[in-house]
């Protein structure tokens, strides 16, 4: 069996490379992506950085545990308290202590991020000086990253709200310690052995401005860090339990976003299976495609076979036995694309910004495995069941169905794409009659098309005839035979239009639905926000946060409302296991409700005070008047009354509290209201009075770094608000998709053009034209990515129409059904401008002899 099998790749080459070619690049995406993946596993170790040459370390504990009947639940808190003064006092009877503060510094040049230390505290590093010398007066700063020299006059944001001029008398590079001490009484100073870094700002540690002891504990009274020199047990005596004692190894929880190397692998984690979760089943989907109408193809063969004694058994063998082999030499040079495309990928999410600088492929096995396995293992059970299909029909019956497609759809494809058409379009009323929020979920928009792709190509037998005289039938009224007789090419070979459709219907489908649920959820979201806010300004900050001078002179700003609002989160125990963790919001619920129209189900915005929250219809427990217990952003828990209740709308109406519950918040913007009836006017009744509203904000705003924005420059910088590891992932899915969706398209076609040499030789002794003939597939081709571009709009249409569902569901503010026709269009351009010379060329290459030749069977 193996001997003929062999013969037989051999004397059809060309319809096994074709199969060839689509598994061993589906096995090679496969590959690269399970190798990527396997790399985002293991974040790398790193010693401390901001405290290594400290001995002990105290600090607010930054993990809230908790513990359940399941165990201790821990979330990361989204503030650490202070330590508090009479610690720091405690602290410093044991034995030499510094304090450390940590601020929010800008100005002209300074790199993003940039924050204020006191000099004291650069020995923990430790920094060292390579120009000037340290600061001695306030008016004084030494810095980190080169941006300015000593000498420079630079003007400073600080905490304070005033933007002064202040002297660079200094810079300093980070000299990396070789062996930092566990604990002890020693002061390490600078003489550990080490090696300068200067180009560690890129490494992603941290951007400095230096300030004296004095001048830093005036700009930033809370204590966040205090470095003891006494013996660790003694300090972790007298330091109370809210508090980590920090010493080895574990002072690198006291770095500025010690965890950015795992949260960074997250993200690309979750970018790359999602990716990989689409590749792979494009790969599957194509490669399965591919197989089944390879030996589709071969039906006379089969015949032939049958009518000289083989045995339907003996048929089965010989198909699964040609594709074992085809499949094991075809997955395995996928293994070795992958093992060439993933540092590539690698390298590519790097140089975008998406992973880390330390990212690189790993040395992992199982991936190359679990790729070699998913490529065998699609083509036996695409071979197979063609080749039970194959072994079914008697030797006459199969040699009358070579030319005419006659029975296309099983019992089997009748009940699998029966079934999953019924599952998909189950899913998606159940998610909007009980969990509408769901279909709004990336993971959601982005699997969800599967389903309905893979039940639209079952049952694409079933509707590519009427489809087909749908789309021809203008064409096939037209004078001449060449519409019609396109029309009942495509008619008389349902499998191979169903066939060469499918890439077409996959790319299209992915594309409608990714860029058009992402695009229609962006427009819901900006259309809710618009309609939430009443506030005709908005001040925002580059800093990240706006200062309670800024806020103060915006408050005392006559003729206007302003309402500060601030990020922060609260933490609360859902169903007695899962620690659950919730954006909220700090505001003046007075303010709050004098700039934006909520959409409140139950209780008032105004009767939120400092024992009460604001909650959405998400919590379990959303009865007005009723105490929920929740953690607040340092960790403190409270139980307050529930004040009112919003919408869930798109998941942006999250918890309001007041400020006294969101300790050590900053505003990230503020919302500004011009009153009516006053000298100030309201915006758009008197655009000069509005003017000069808006010059005097700008005016109150500009020492602490502010912006003025209207509300629509507000709306248009911040909704679509896409984030970029979203667009670049779908872009990723979407580039992958199509260039696989293509190559499939072209090899399949040439497939399917490579089988059909008699029918066109036919044409050809009828009187056609070579020319005639070339054009008539060049059509056939269109007529083909035409009927796969209408089932692809199908399977998107149904996606679209059930975000909307869930849209309305939520009673989100009217918004439009975004559809990316320049993106489908190009991708549907790129599927025709491939599918005309993948049919042609092999058909002009195949008609280079004799007609008669080619009828007959010869060259």
């Amino acid at each position: 069996m193996l001997n003929i099998a062999l013969r037989t790749l051999r004397a059809r080459w060309a319809t096994f490379a074709g199969s060839f070619v689509a598994l061993a690049l589906g096995v090679g995406l496969i590959a690269t992506m399970g190798l990527a993946l396997a790399a985002t596993l293991n974040a790398p170790h790193r010693a401390p950085e901001r405290f290594a040459a400290a001995p002990v370390v105290v600090r607010g504990t930054d993990t809230l545990r908790v513990t359940t009947a399941h165990g201790v639940r821990e979330k990361r808190l989204d503030r650490p308290r202070p330590v508090p003064a009479a610690t720091a006092a405690a602290l410093a009877r044991l034995g030499r202590t510094v304090q450390d503060r940590t601020f929010p510094v800008r100005a002209d040049g300074t790199p993003a991020g940039t924050v204020g230390h006191a000099w004291s505290a650069a020995a923990f590093t430790p920094y060292r000086l390579t120009a000037g010398r340290a600061p001695a007066t306030p008016g004084e700063i030494v810095t980190t990253g080169g941006w300015a020299a000593p000498g420079a006059r630079v003007t400073l944001h600080t905490p304070d709200g005033v933007s002064a001029a202040r002297t660079v008398v200094g810079t300093v590079v980070r000299t990396v310690v070789g062996t930092a001490p566990d604990s002890g009484f020693e002061d390490p100073g600078f003489e550990d052995p080490g090696f300068e870094d200067p180009g560690f700002e890129h490494a992603g540690f941290e951007h400095a401005v230096f300030f004296t002891d004095a001048e830093a504990a005036r700009l930033a009274p809370r204590i966040d860090t205090v470095v003891v020199y006494a013996d660790p047990a003694a300090v972790r005596a007298s330091a109370p339990g809210d508090l980590d004692v920090l010493t080895g190894d574990d002072r690198r929880r006291a770095d500025p976003d010690p965890d950015r190397d795992s949260e960074a692998l997250t993200t690309v984690n979750a970018l790359l299976g999602t990716a990989g979760g689409v590749t792979g089943f494009v790969s599957v989907f194509v490669v399965a495609s591919t197989f089944a109408f390879a030996v589709a193809q071969r039906r006379r063969e089969f015949a032939l076979l049958r009518a000289a004694g083989a045995a339907p058994r003996q048929l089965r063998r010989l198909v699964i036995v040609e594709a074992a082999v085809v499949g094991a030499v075809a997955s395995a040079a996928g293994c070795v694309l992958g093992r060439f495309g993933a540092p590539r990928l690698a390298a590519w999410l790097v140089d975008a910004d998406i992973a880390p600088s330390w990212f690189a492929i790993g040395g992992d096995a199982w991936p190359y495995w679990t790729a070699f396995g998913t490529g065998l293992g699609v083509a036996l059970a695409g071979a197979w069941a063609a080749s039970r299909r194959a072994g079914r029909v008697g030797p006459m019956e199969a040699l009358r169905e070579a030319s005419v497609d006659r029975r296309t759809m099983t019992a089997g494809r009748w009940v699998a794409g029966g079934g999953l058409l019924l599952l998909g379009l189950g899913l998606l009323v159940r998610q909007v009659l009980t969990d509408p929020s769901d279909a709004l979920h990336r993971k959601t928009y982005t699997t969800q098309p599967m389903l309905l792709i893979t039940a639209f190509a079952l049952l694409a037998p079933v509707v590519v005839g009427p489809l087909t005289k749908a789309l021809a039938w203008l064409p096939a009224r037209l004078p001449g035979i060449a519409g019609r007789l396109v029309r009942e090419n495509v008619l008389a070979g349902v499998r191979r239009t169903a066939a060469v459709a499918a890439p077409v219907l996959i790319t299209v489908a992915l594309a409608g639905s990714l860029l058009g649920v992402t695009a229609t959820v962006n427009a819901a979201k900006a259309a809710e926000t618009r309609a939430q806010s009443a506030a005709d300004f908005v001040v925002t900050s580059d800093a990240g946060g706006l200062d309670a001078a800024t806020v103060a002179r915006v408050r005392a700003l006559p003729g206007l409302d302003a309402a500060a609002i601030a990020p922060t989160t609260v933490c609360r125990l859902e169903d007695g296991v899962a620690l659950v963790k919730d954006e909220a919001r700090a505001v003046d619920p007075a303010a709050l409700a004098a700039v934006t129209n909520l959409p409140v189900t139950a209780g008032k915005v105004t009767d939120l005070d400092d024992r009460s929250i604001v909650v959405n219809e998400e919590w379990p427990q959303h009865t007005v008047g009723s105490q929920v217990d929740v953690w607040l952003g340092d960790g403190r828990r409270t139980s307050l009354r529930i004040a009112a209740v919003l919408r869930t709308g798109t998941g942006g109406n999250g918890a309001y509290v007041t400020p006294l519950n969101a300790p050590g918040a900053s505003p990230d913007r503020i919302d500004v209201r011009l009153r009516a009836g006053t000298d100030a006017g309201r915006a758009g009744t008197d655009a000069g009075r509005a003017a000069g509203a808006a010059a005097a904000l700008r005016a109150a705003v500009a020492p602490g770094g502010g912006h003025v924005l209207s509300k629509e420059q507000w709306l248009a910088v911040s909704y679509p608000a896409t984030s970029r590891q979203t667009r670049i992932g779908t872009l990723l899915v979407l580039g992958i998709a199509l260039l696989y969706s293509c190559i499939a398209l072209a090899n399949t076609l040439v497939m399917a053009t490579a089988d059909r040499v008699r029918d066109l030789a036919v044409l050809r002794l009828a009187g056609a034209t070579l020319g005639q003939v070339l054009r008539l597939v060049a059509a056939e081709a269109l007529l083909i990515v035409a009927v796969g571009t209408t089932l692809g709009a199908g399977v998107a249409a149904l996606n679209l129409l059930g975000v909307k569902a869930a849209l309305a569901a939520l009673s989100v503010p009217s918004s439009p059904v975004v559809i990316p026709w320049t993106a489908t269009g190009a991708a549907v351009a790129v599927c025709a401008l491939l599918a005309v010379p993948a049919a042609v060329i092999p058909a002009r290459l195949a008609l280079r002899g004799r007609a008669v030749g080619l009828v007959g069977g010869r060259e």
